[in-house]
């Protein structure tokens, strides 16, 4: 979960972030923060409308590269290795 102190930096300013829910690019949610609360946080999309989403979801600036969230999930860890010999 995002801290408080970065959430307040990306309020401030005025930063566009990205919020990553699932695999599909296209159902990223793209825009400023404008408040939170403990389970929460309120983005301002490009279209004036405000989506409260959950502070569980990967939370990046815009402009960087979107993060795999899946990534780590599709390797096979050191125990599925030693399972299979």
């Amino acid at each position: 979960m995002i801290d408080d102190e970065q959430l307040n930096a990306y309020r401030l300013s005025g930063e566009k972030v990205r919020v990553v829910r699932d695999g599909l690019k296209e159902n990223d949610i793209r825009g400023i923060v404008v408040a939170w609360d403990d389970t929460h946080v309120l983005i301002r999309r490009p279209n004036r409308n405000v989506v409260k989403l959950d502070r569980n979801y990967p939370i990046q600036p815009s402009k960087e590269e979107r993060i795999d969230i899946f990534a780590n999930e599709n390797l096979p860890s050191s125990d599925d290795e030693q399972s299979n010999n």
